[in-house]
């Protein structure tokens, strides 16, 4: 019996997620121009900004003229972060097609990352979930610190259960579950899906794994085994989290992509188009990127 799926949904989140940690600034001309390149990819999923206040990420400040100026292929969605109704007014008037709203399953990560407690936190998403869906927006949720936090180390599998069904409860689509600072291990992701799918369907759960200390490929094999098909991904490894100190880049899209074709499973992705919309966001950036393929291709 084959236990691999047939088609996996890469989920990329470089636009976002990758370049919001990043030191050097990328001109909102060349932040259109890869989001350009990427739409051309095979890619159906590209989370492109975040409407978050830019004193808080000063590098995503450009992101209603990048929502805007895009040009939009059919068949992709596009997705931006909105932390709260201010948040989701500009994300509705650059009509992102979806709108990922976030916390933290731990507590001292979601006081650093969004200044409020998990508690205060649960009535302003449940706001924007509300708004969103009235707007005919799908929404997705997405849980941080979820193996592991900066702060507090261990993070208890009863507290991302807790947070998961608030988020089901408000009426998210889809949950990522995030490594936001690369703990996890295929023994650690195995337990705690163990324990998840009892709560949640598996075609409803994501998984975002930060590749700190080089387990995520590892962790997108078992959770691939116990039959997750949807995976968060940054092209060349971009990124990080600004509130995780030590937390590198997500896995690399490109590495992803090259694990999965090599297993018969099909993502939809042209790894050529990738690889120039990789390359063109290294040059952007003025340093070689994480992903072991970037690093094959480039020696």
């Amino acid at each position: 019996m084959n236990k691999w799926p047939k088609q996996v949904t890469i989920k990329e989140v470089g636009p976002r997620d990758g370049l919001q940690n990043e030191k050097t600034a990328i001109s909102t001309e060349d932040k259109i121009a890869w989001i350009n390149q990427l739409s051309k990819t095979g890619l159906t999923y590209i989370e492109i900004t975040s409407f978050v206040h830019p004193k808080w990420i000063p590098q995503l400040s450009d992101a209603l003229e990048v929502a805007t100026r895009i040009e939009r292929a059919p068949g992709v969605t596009y997705a931006a972060l909105v932390p709260n109704q201010k948040g989701l007014e500009k994300a509705l008037a650059a009509q992102v097609d979806e709108v990922a709203v976030f916390m933290s399953a731990s507590e001292t990560h979601n006081r650093k990352n969004i200044n409020k407690s998990i508690e205060e936190t649960f009535p302003v998403l449940e706001e924007v979930v509300r708004a969103a869906k009235q707007e005919g927006k799908t929404v997705r949720g997405y849980v941080s610190t979820v193996f592991g936090c900066p702060y507090e180390g261990n993070v208890s599998v009863e507290q991302v259960i807790r947070v998961s069904e608030r988020l089901f409860d408000m009426g998210i689509d889809e949950l990522s579950l995030g490594d936001t600072i690369g703990v996890a291990t295929p023994k650690q992701v195995q337990e705690l899906l163990e324990i998840v799918l009892k709560r949640f369907p598996k075609e409803k759960l994501a998984m975002h794994f930060h590749d700190t200390r080089g387990t995520a490929l590892a962790n997108i094999l078992i959770s691939l085994e116990m039959g997750i098909t949807t995976f968060d991904s940054s092209l060349g490894g971009l990124g990080g989290c600004p509130y995780a100190p030590g937390a590198s880049g997500n896995v690399a899209t490109d590495d992803l992509v090259y694990m999965l074709h090599g297993m018969d499973i099909a993502t939809g992705i042209d790894v050529g188009r990738l690889t120039e919309a990789a390359l063109f966001i290294q040059e952007k950036i003025g340093r070689p990127l994480s992903s072991r393929y970037l690093q094959t291709i480039s020696t």
